[in-house]
């Protein structure tokens, strides 16, 4: 059974580096994207210091739904190109706002975020969902957060495998 162990890191991209070897072994011999979905949410909220919201959105249908995910409710539905959620997608590309308030288009679904990262998940060269992280810290995720979670996106994406090719047949 897999246990997350404690990262004690001296630097972003040494923490990284543990946490993707800790999703490799987490995900592995797993190709189901849901279940897949809620073990590296869990994962990024139980290892990641200063978050409030941790998860996933799902394209259905052309617009994000909500997924698996750790923290307070969330937002069920999101718009392409609504908040930065929809921006990611919009732009497919991974967005790093460093105060939500001055987002335009911001979507509040908890008002004590303060800050985000989002990474878009792009399987067979089409946007399949996205990788939400929200802190209550303003300027809290950097340039060596968003790679750290493009790598784990990564890593997800390639431990989905064919999971995610039904995945994208369902949202068509």
């Amino acid at each position: 059974m897999f246990e997350a162990r404690s990262i004690a890191a001296g630097s972003k991209p040494e923490f990284y580096r543990e946490l993707a070897g800790q999703l490799e072994a987490l995900l592995m011999g797993e190709s189901d994207p849901i279940a897949n979905a809620a073990n590296t949410s869990a994962l990024l909220f139980q290892m990641m210091p200063d978050l409030n919201w941790a998860g996933f959105y799902i394209m259905r249908s052309g617009e994000l739904v909500l997924g698996p995910f750790q923290g307070k409710p969330a937002c069920v539905r999101i718009p392409v190109g609504r908040g930065v959620c929809g921006a990611a997608v919009a732009q497919r590309k991974s967005m790093l706002v460093e105060d939500v308030h001055a987002f335009p288009g911001h979507i509040a679904c908890d008002a004590a975020s303060r800050s985000e990262l989002v990474v878009p998940l792009i399987g067979r060269d089409s946007v399949i969902g996205v990788i939400d992280l929200d802190s209550p810290s303003p300027a809290r995720f950097d340039a060596d957060d968003q790679a750290g979670i493009e790598r784990i996106a990564a890593i997800w994406l390639a431990a989905c495998g064919e999971g995610v090719k039904a995945a994208l047949a369902r949202a068509s």
